[in-house]
């Protein structure tokens, strides 16, 4: 039996059903991690399990956005993980406004939310910025 457990903190959803979302982001080969694929022609799979910490920022969390922050925040791992290079940053950001478009955000307030992104998104999709696994109890 384990004396310990490790754990990442920080987030708020857990997905419940894999998703799949077709995306003009392509890589140039698949990309494989235990919650996150995304094959070279742009399909996105995300699966049960998988969590997340909804919008950031001053954006609140509604129905209207919470699929865009899934994804984006899918993307955003595959970035901090240099799974994606970091020139997709701003695809990622756009995936994000376009999403929030579809799912009935106003346009004004989605690109505000890209526009937010786009100043202030940076460090959370830099590789610095990856999730710690932490140890309980700690010793």
């Amino acid at each position: 039996m384990s004396d310990h457990i490790l754990y990442r903190a920080g987030y708020k959803y857990q997905l419940a059903e894999e998703c799949v979302f077709k995306l003009a982001i392509f890589p140039p080969q698949p990309i494989e991690m235990e919650f996150i694929r995304l094959s070279v022609d742009g399909w996105l799979t995300i699966r049960s399990g998988y969590a997340w910490d909804g919008p950031s920022g001053p954006v609140v969390d509604t129905t209207q956005n919470m699929r865009a922050s899934l994804i984006h925040d899918a993307l955003y791992q595959l970035l901090r993980c240099q799974y994606l290079p970091a020139e997709e940053k701003d695809a990622a950001d756009k995936v994000f406004q376009q999403i929030c478009i579809d799912d009935g955000v106003n346009e004004l307030t989605a690109h505000m939310y890209y526009l937010g992104l786009k100043l202030g998104g940076k460090p959370a999709s830099a590789p610095s910025n990856k999730k710690p696994t932490l140890k309980a109890p700690w010793r």
